[in-house]
């Protein structure tokens, strides 16, 4: 077709023209104008931006509005939402007509959509490229080579994940259309959740689920089980997950999720062996010690057979930096997947060497501040744990609040959802009276109210209510689950 061809002088040699083919472009438009449904063997991964002629992305972007409005994307109906003339002696419904005339077949609209959206990932790497080079040259104070690389590494995976890097304004209609498909999947999903369900019922009926894009902290003072809820609910999302391949060929959750796990204070083995305990309903220091007997030994190789099959990555390398942690999780998307990251604890990562020479608030914030930005950057939710301030043992009242997060500010400020896990039942352990005395009759009846209990408290939360949730929680299998509702156990017979 010589109209395009038209719109571009004679190319010269001295120079490289960006990688982009008129005639796989005016094919696919042609087969989407003589058959509607060749747009969605594309509409999964082609946008407007992936064509190289400006005038292919609007025709292309309309038809597509025409075509999700249910009516018919042709010539005719196209024309009036177009410039009139292409070129001085050619108008718009020539072209269009043109376009429909010549085209062959809609069975390669799939094939001619891939080699559209190839060449645009052709040509933006060439743009990342050329910025890369440009910014290495003139080698500014603040864009330290370390710096440099975590940029050209995050917009390398942008552009892997989406098929651009650039970011700014979009849209209002992409935005909705995204809120749309969250409500459709949450529809879909098991329990109508817009987020990743955690199998903790009560704890999901408050959140929705652990959204994407939201950084969780999660806190609590030492032997409260923060890291037990949190390996219970890595596992419980690995285990209910189920995916389905996409035209494009990656692979896309639909229940439960891809977790990755940084446990910066504990090994694989020590994770893995408390995982194993809580499915098994076997104590981890009888397993650790060998005091089991044949039948728990052979439960314990059935359970592991299960576990080994889960997608649960788990990096036990200790003192990384927050930009080590943020290349490694970009790396686990792309190569296996990623629907939840998991940050075991927050105050074992290290900020950049200019922030720690600063102070510790400094890095603090940092730390957060990146954690937040790859929350979106992912689009995953993160669980980061968090040590809680020892003035909390000092109250009578020791129910954890937001002023006790150490370095608060930055934590509070960057956190979309603050939970705090709290066991009354540990505390008022340590306050047995004396046997036999009117005292220790009432600590008992204490102990049975609070007996195999946890809470989490959600005292902050960006999309949704505040409040407390109530959990079971076995020690020896250091296991959170369920609590039974009074309302929901039958009606009992007197």
């Amino acid at each position: 077709m010589a109209e395009i061809a038209r719109l571009h002088p004679a190319e010269d040699k001295s120079f490289r023209v960006a990688p982009h083919n008129v005639d796989v472009e005016q094919a696919l438009l042609g087969a989407i104008l003589i058959n509607n449904d060749a747009f969605y063997r594309v509409a999964d991964f082609l946008l407007p931006e992936h064509f190289y002629e400006p005038i292919h992305r609007e025709i292309f972007e309309l038809a597509g509005k025409i075509i999700r409005a249910g009516k018919a994307a042709e010539p005719a109906t196209l024309k009036t939402h177009l410039p009139e003339q292409l070129l001085p002696d050619v108008t718009m419904m020539q072209y269009l007509s043109r376009l429909a005339a010549e085209a062959t077949t809609v069975l390669n609209a799939g094939d001619y959509g891939q080699a559209i959206y190839d060449l645009a990932i052709r040509r933006n790497l060439i743009l990342v490229g050329e910025e890369m080079v440009s910014v290495a040259y003139e080698g500014e104070i603040e864009m330290t080579p370390n710096k440099q690389i975590e940029k050209v590494e995050s917009e390398l995976f942008q552009l892997a994940e989406k098929g651009r890097y650039d970011g700014g304004f979009q849209n209002f209609s992409a935005a909705l259309n995204a809120s749309i498909q969250m409500a459709g999947e949450a529809f879909q999903r098991d329990g109508g959740l817009s987020g990743v369900a955690t199998d903790l019922h009560d704890l999901d009926r408050q959140m929705g689920g652990l959204q994407r894009s939201d950084l969780i902290i999660l806190a609590g003072r030492p032997a409260m089980g923060k890291t037990s809820l949190v390996t219970n609910i890595a596992y419980n999302v690995a285990k209910a997950w189920r995916g389905d391949v996409t035209p494009d060929g990656h692979t896309k959750s639909v229940n439960g999720g891809i977790v990755g796990f940084f446990s910066l204070e504990m090994s694989s083995e020590q994770l893995a062996t408390r995982i194993l305990a809580e499915q098994s309903e076997i104590s981890s220091s009888d397993i650790r010690r060998g005091r089991i007997h044949d039948n728990q030994f052979a439960k314990l190789v059935d359970v592991s057979n299960v576990m080994s099959k889960v997608p649960l990555y788990i990096d036990d390398t200790g003192g990384i930096s927050v930009a080590q942690l943020a290349a490694r999780a970009r790396r686990l998307k792309r190569q296996k997947g990623l629907d939840l990251l998991i940050v075991d604890y927050l105050q074992l990562l290290s900020g950049s060497s200019k922030a720690s020479s600063q102070n510790r608030v400094q890095e603090l914030t940092e730390i957060t501040t990146t954690l937040k930005a790859l929350a979106k950057e992912l689009e995953v939710p993160i669980i980061a744990l968090s040590q809680l301030s020892r003035q909390v043992e000092s109250r009578d009242d020791k129910h954890p609040q937001l002023a006790d997060l150490r370095e608060s500010g930055s934590i509070e400020q960057d956190a979309d959802v603050v939970l705090f896990v709290y066991r009354e039942e540990y505390y008022l352990k340590n306050k047995e009276p004396k046997e036999g005395t009117p005292e220790h009759l009432t600590w008992q009846g204490e102990m049975e109210k609070v007996h195999g209990k946890a809470e989490v408290i959600i005292a902050k939360q960006r999309h949704g209510p505040t409040g407390t949730v109530q959990l079971s929680f076995e020690a020896q299998f250091t296991r959170f689950g369920n609590l039974a509702r009074a309302d929901y156990l039958p009606e009992r017979m007197e």
